[in-house]
Formats: C-alpha cells, structure tokens, sequence
C-alpha cells in the first residue's frame, strides 16, 4: 500500500486507507474475542454466585435440622 501510494503520488490516502482496514480488523477480532469470553464470565460468575448461597444455606439447613430433633 504505501509504494502504490508512493508512485501515485497519494500517499496520505494509501496510508488512511490501510489505517482504517487495521481498525475495522481490530474491531472485528476483538468483537469475536468479547463474544467468546462473555458466555464464560457469565458462568464463572453464576459459580461464584451459587457457591456463596450454598455456604450461607447449607449451615441454615443443618441449623434447622438439629432444632427439629
């Protein structure tokens, strides 16, 4: 791109125009990037989420469990 925009004589437009299909690439691949790990957040998250109800829980249960007998 830059020797074409060199014998052209364009060298600005020639180097715009790699700048801007660099960005939308970025763009893109880090679309596809955030759209895999997403999912993943998600998950780990609702594990984290279901590992702290389950210990506040499980001593309530057992708490109860003793009371009744």
């Amino acid at each position: 791109m830059i020797r074409i925009g060199e014998e052209s004589g364009n060298l600005d437009f020639a180097l715009d125009k790699s700048a801007d299909f660099y960005d939308e690439e970025v763009e893109a691949s880090l679309a596809l990037l955030t759209s895999f790990i997403e999912p993943t957040i998600i998950v780990m998250l609702a594990l984290i989420v279901g590992f702290i109800v389950m210990s506040v829980l499980t001593p309530m249960f057992s708490i109860y469990n003793e009371m009744s007998f």
